[in-house]
């Protein structure tokens, strides 16, 4: 049986089913053009409320303090926006990987604004909550919106779309990927042509691509190595920076069948199915 007052929410990952960066503003950040759509497979959130304020999580994630989660981060500024006194305990379960390109913090961010809202009977609606999550990161707001998106500026200029859902096999290469490693590298493509939105979606998913590809295949050979493995199998791209690669499929018999194929050849790899409607919201009825 649930515990009286808990909440236990889902915090899905995300695909960047294409990536294009079409330059470089003087602040440094990256413009970029992205088609993003969730995964049924993530992260899962439970919170429950405290009376006194306090804000606790558990278990504490290796290498990352405690002022620099992204859970705690949106907790307070959920906080600090609305004045609420009410605090929460908040238990992590962690599938995503830790610099996968999965989007398992910013996901996980949004699972707390959102459920968080719910606990403490705020009432925010999402675009605001959606500011909130863009101070944390710019990944942030596609999860509160909680729909598959073209998304540009620094991804955080969001429209709403319909993709294909074709199951996936997503692999993890067993390396984590640095974002800032990636984007400061010399060697990557800054100065992809825009191209509108339908033009993007009129070519399909034959014809997209992520411009992070050449980079991070010279910068991680373990990346490069399960990117050509599975290319050699199925259509094949990076997600984000990665380090998760991941096999676009027709049907679910046949990404079992590479399932099971990449467990023989000891790949660490996970069968999902991607959704235009996150799972999160699909249980909060937003």
């Amino acid at each position: 049986m649930p515990e009286p007052g808990l909440l236990t929410l889902p915090a899905p990952a995300k695909l960047n089913r294409l990536l294009r960066i079409t330059g470089r503003r003087p602040d440094g950040y990256h413009e970029l053009q992205t088609l993003f759509q969730f995964l049924d497979h993530g992260d899962t959130l439970h919170l429950s409320p405290r009376k006194d304020g306090e804000l606790r999580l558990t278990p504490a994630l290796p290498g990352i303090a405690a002022e620099d989660n992204l859970i705690l981060r949106a907790a307070r500024a959920l906080q600090a926006e609305t004045g609420c006194r009410l605090g929460a305990e908040i238990r992590l379960e962690k599938r995503l990987p830790l610099g996968g390109g999965l989007g398992g913090g910013s996901s996980d961010a949004a699972t707390a604004l959102l459920g968080l809202d719910r606990l403490w009977g705020l009432g925010l609606d999402l675009d605001r909550l959606a500011v909130l999550g863009l101070g944390l990161g710019a990944d942030v707001p596609v999860f509160v919106h909680g729909r598959a998106a073209w998304a540009e500026g620094i991804g955080e200029r969001l429209t709403p779309v319909e993709l294909d859902t074709p199951w996936f096999v997503v692999i993890h290469p067993r390396v984590a990927v640095s974002t800032p490693a990636v984007f400061g590298a010399a060697q990557l493509t800054r100065d992809t042509p825009p191209i509108t939105m339908a033009r993007a979606l009129q070519g399909g998913a034959s014809s997209w691509r992520n411009d992070c590809e050449a980079t991070v295949r010279e910068l991680y050979p373990e990346v490069a190595r399960a990117l050509d493995w599975l290319a050699s199998r199925a259509p094949t791209m990076l997600t984000g920076t990665g380090a998760c690669v991941f096999a676009r499929l027709p049907s679910e018999a046949e990404a079992d069948r590479l399932l099971a194929e990449a467990t023989r050849h000891r790949w660490q790899a996970f069968l999902t199915r991607g959704v235009n409607h996150s799972p999160l919201h699909a249980v909060l009825g937003r």
